[in-house]
């Protein structure tokens, strides 16, 4: 295109002169007529490299554009309408020693009256955990937690969970295993949104950051933790189940079950008596007081027919995992998934952190031979380092010290990796949390989607 200036250059300073006013007029219509023709140059540039824009939508209309007010998961975070619900009722207590009725029917009035959280409701889940309200006497307590607690982030912010972190007893009696349970209430109360409430113990790591809980599995049951019926009924184990990672659904059959399960505990006046029965009834208990997962395994094996068909004991992957079987397999594990990768350039490519999941589900096509739970060298979803008391330092005795601090560095070390190569890094030594390198790009051009 030939600009104005450039017209004008044409002209030969020996040429007649014009008549003035028709010499200013021509300016204006070479000028106007350049301003025009570049305007639709950029805009034709425009067009071709960007989506076609839509001016109209361009005007402000409060009627039909998106609310500033709502979040990027589509509910409104700034809406509590004045419709009375459950929370105007000066009877409701948080504490677990009250009891409350009719949840299922409160928590759908709530829902009722705050429609952007209904879509999707069926599968949101709050993950809570937590930690003692005092400072570590280990020397590398604090810094473990610390990283626990980064570690549960990250895990709910690749998969768009909320997570609630507790440090203080919200009941003065029911402290250490049995804290769990005042705070898995009242986070159910608080999130009348959610469907479900995942408890995950301070020493429970997430080791499998792209994987899901197969939600669909447990459509017919309230509580899911890591179990054997065998181990429970044959064996009578104290150790058939592991109550540190649970997933609970937010309903009033849940809201019942904790009220029976905390009144095992210290806030009973029999909670002496307790201890004795479930020694009693499970031999190789090892302690003589009623403890939190030993009062859930005696509630399914002596009302077998009022829980156990509600209560889904998964033992077909590692909902949470012993960490002395696994700890030792991250390094082949690296391999085994890098080998894939290797065959799969689908795999390999980057990619924002919000599409993980998509990624995770692409690789599920290359696990099918990898099995689960022991012996797999599929990630572990959660490893739990039971026994080793991260804050106190007072570790099982049959651990040595620096084996189950040393794990949980590579654990979280091995965690970490699949979240820091999404940001261009990792860990090339899972026993130095300090040392990080750059991952190089190997995405083969001639396999690129452009």
């Amino acid at each position: 295109m030939v600009s104005p200036e450039f017209s004008l250059s044409q002209f030969s300073p020996m040429a007649k002169p014009r008549n003035r006013s028709f010499w200013c007029l021509s300016d204006s219509f070479l000028y106007c007529g350049g301003v025009f023709l570049a305007i639709l140059l950029v805009c034709s540039f425009w067009s071709f490299f960007t989506p076609t824009l839509n001016f109209s939508s361009a005007i402000t209309d409060p009627s039909s554009a998106v609310s500033c007010k709502e979040s990027g998961f589509g509910v409104n975070l700034k809406s509590d309408p004045k419709d009375l619900t459950f929370y105007d009722d000066p009877e409701l207590s948080y504490s677990i020693e009250k009891p409350v009725k009719n949840w299922d029917e409160k928590r759908k009035q709530w829902l009722n009256h705050h429609p952007s959280f209904a879509a999707g409701a069926s599968e949101r889940i709050v993950v809570v955990t937590g930690s003692q309200p005092k400072p570590c006497k280990n020397p590398i307590g604090d810094h473990l937690l610390l990283r626990s607690f980064k570690n549960k982030v990250d895990y709910c912010r690749i998969h768009g969970y909320d997570i609630f972190y507790n440090n203080l007893l919200l009941h003065p009696k029911m402290g250490s295993y049995w804290a769990k349970l005042p705070v898995v209430k009242a986070a159910m109360l608080t999130h009348p949104e959610a469907e479900w409430i995942w408890w995950v113990d301070s020493d429970a790591l997430f080791t499998d950051m792209e994987f899901k809980l197969p939600l669909q599995r447990y459509k017919n049951h309230n509580l899911v933790v890591h179990g054997w019926p065998e181990l429970i009924y044959d064996k009578k184990s104290w150790t058939s189940l592991n109550a540190g990672v649970f997933l609970i659904r937010n309903c009033q059959w849940s809201m019942d079950l904790i009220e029976t399960w905390s009144n095992m505990g210290p806030i009973s006046k029999d909670y002496k008596k307790w201890g004795e029965i479930q020694r009693s009834t499970f031999k190789d208990k090892l302690f003589p007081e009623s403890d939190d997962q030993t009062a859930l395994i005696y509630l399914l094996y002596k009302h077998k027919e009022k829980y156990y068909d509600h209560i889904y004991l998964e033992g077909e992957f590692y909902f949470e995992g012993y960490w002395v079987e696994i700890f030792g397999r991250y390094e082949n594990t690296t391999e085994m998934y890098l080998a894939i990768e290797r065959g799969a350039a689908e795999l390999r490519r980057r990619h924002a952190e919000k599409v993980s999941e998509q990624y995770g589900a692409f690789r599920e096509e290359y696990l099918k031979s990898a099995g689960n739970g022991k012996g797999s060298w599929r990630r572990p979803l959660i490893t739990h380092f039971t026994g080793c008391q991260p804050c106190n330092g007072d570790h099982n005795k049959m651990y040595d010290g620096e084996s189950c601090w040393n794990g949980m560095v590579k654990a979280l070390n091995f965690a970490d990796n699949q979240v820091l190569r999404k940001y261009g890094f990792i860990h090339p030594d899972l026993l130095d949390s300090s040392i990080v390198s750059e991952v190089p790009f190997d995405y083969p051009a001639d396999e690129g989607p452009w």
